[in-house]
């Protein structure tokens, strides 16, 4: 259970407070109260997410956590985001939530009450933490709303997170891997409004994509260009929404064969590819996943072209084979088959039995996306990687291939080159919606988008 510090959390720098300032610091503040009709994004949608998590656990005590803040460096904490399955159940995004919880109570006719315990504002008139604690000092980390005011944002009862000691154990979504399992498989149909956060981190994304392409001139000339370009897609990020969803991949040269390259510290060169994997997370958490290999000299070479139109091939492949009803792993098969038979025509392949293609293309070739990059990472197979497709389920179709710079097994012109293609889809009723389609794919509609941005 969360529990609550009383002693304010200062620092080994922090000057002592004198009586005379401690009874100065407790008068004198007007009433801030929050606008009357303020109420969280997609607030009327929660309660019927609430009742089917009631529905699959009837009569058991259900504990959601916000999370608690990690510790970056000393006394320094990473900016805080509530977990997923928080913020789906109640509306809350924001970094105030930190420790705040979620608890769903049997109400003795086999459905629940939802109650929040959060953490009451600092007082003004009374104790320090307001202006001494820096966890959670509205001096220091801003306002949050009291108990009345979080009750209309959110339509759920607030109770002070004190409140929670007394709580008999429930089932804790932090430690029930049941519980856990049932919070990703309802979050995996998206309803429209969930649909319209996607697509509108996608559309910021890809104003993030065409920033950087315009930056590309300074980049090249900067020491660290990789991180360059990471840094010109993620002032977008923050600009637009929450952040990025996850820790941009801005990787050029042999960097791109790295799968997860977050170092960003390369230097580019304009005759090298560079890949960028990179998201906008929405201020209600929804999060995109695009990635473009895009040549730093405005154009593809000719065995950089092979290699992205084998790419592009599968996957094509992999979006036609996209239609409620399809296995989760069809599109995977169908984009891979195309990888295969491709590397065999090179000679690169010397059979199409087993799965020794993997060696370079390795990983999967997507995954579904919502309010996690990974999405509902906790569903149970057949309700996910081993189930079938369903409209409203929003994914990614991503195949690559990673031809690391050392392995002998390539011809040399090959060695060093790394590209994946990803887009954001739903599914519809008759297949699917690409979602990122204002990013262009073809070599030939990436080489005439980067002109005209540089061109401007």
């Amino acid at each position: 259970m969360t529990e609550v510090s009383v002693r304010p959390r200062t620092s080994s720098h922090d000057l002592p407070v004198s009586p005379e300032l401690a009874a100065f610091m407790a008068s004198g503040w007007a009433p801030s109260p929050l606008p009357h009709d303020a109420r969280v994004p997609g607030s009327g949608l929660t309660p019927a997410r609430r009742a089917r998590l009631s529905a699959r656990f009837p009569g058991e005590r259900l504990i959601v956590p916000a999370g608690e803040p990690r510790v970056r460096s000393n006394d320094c904490d990473h900016r805080f985001r509530p977990h997923s399955a928080y913020a789906w159940l109640t509306g809350l995004t924001g970094e105030e939530q930190a420790g705040h919880v979620l608890v769903m109570e049997p109400d003795g006719t086999r459905g629940h009450e939802a109650v929040l315990f959060l953490r009451p504002r600092s007082a003004r008139d009374g104790g320090e933490e307001f202006y001494r604690d820096r966890r959670y000092g509205e001096f220091w980390v801003g306002r949050r709303p009291d108990l009345a005011e979080a009750e209309r944002l959110t339509g759920i009862r607030c109770a002070p997170l004190d409140d929670l000691r007394r709580l008999p154990p429930g089932r804790d979504a932090a430690h029930d891997a049941e519980l856990a399992s049932a919070l990703s498989e309802l979050r995996l149909v998206k309803d429209v409004w969930e649909v319209s956060q996607l697509q509108a981190a996608v559309d910021h994304t890809t104003t993030g994509f065409e920033d950087v392409v315009r930056a590309l001139p300074r980049a090249l000339t900067h020491p660290r260009g990789e991180r360059w370009i990471e840094g010109v897609f993620d002032l977008r990020a923050r600009a637009e929404g929450n952040g990025t969803g996850y820790e941009t991949i801005a990787a050029s040269g042999a960097h791109a064969c790295v799968l997860h390259w977050t170092r960003n510290d390369g230097r580019l060169d304009q005759d090298d590819l560079l890949l960028l994997d990179a998201g906008v997370e929405t201020d209600t958490l929804y999060t995109a996943d695009i990635t473009r290999t895009l040549p730093l000299s405005g154009r593809f070479s000719p065995v950089q072209r092979q290699v992205y139109e084998l790419v592009l091939a599968a996957q094509e492949a992999g979006i036609a084979a996209l239609r409620p009803g399809a296995s989760f792993r069809d599109f995977h098969r169908a984009g891979m088959k195309v990888i295969a038979e491709g590397l065999a025509d090179w000679g690169v392949l010397k059979s199409l039995e087993g799965d020794l293609y993997r060696r370079y293309t390795l990983c999967g070739s997507g995954h579904m996306l919502g309010l996690d990059v990974h999405d509902c990472a906790q569903a149970r197979s057949d309700a996910y990687v081993d189930g079938a497709l369903a409209e409203g389920h929003v994914l990614t179709v991503e195949p690559g291939l990673y031809f690391q710079p050392d392995d002998e097994t390539l011809p040399a012109e090959l060695r060093g080159i790394g590209v994946r293609i990803e887009d954001d889809l739903v599914i519809t009723e008759d297949g699917a919606r690409l979602m990122s389609g204002a990013l262009p794919r073809t070599p030939e509609a990436i080489e005439s988008w980067m002109g005209a941005l540089l061109d401007g």
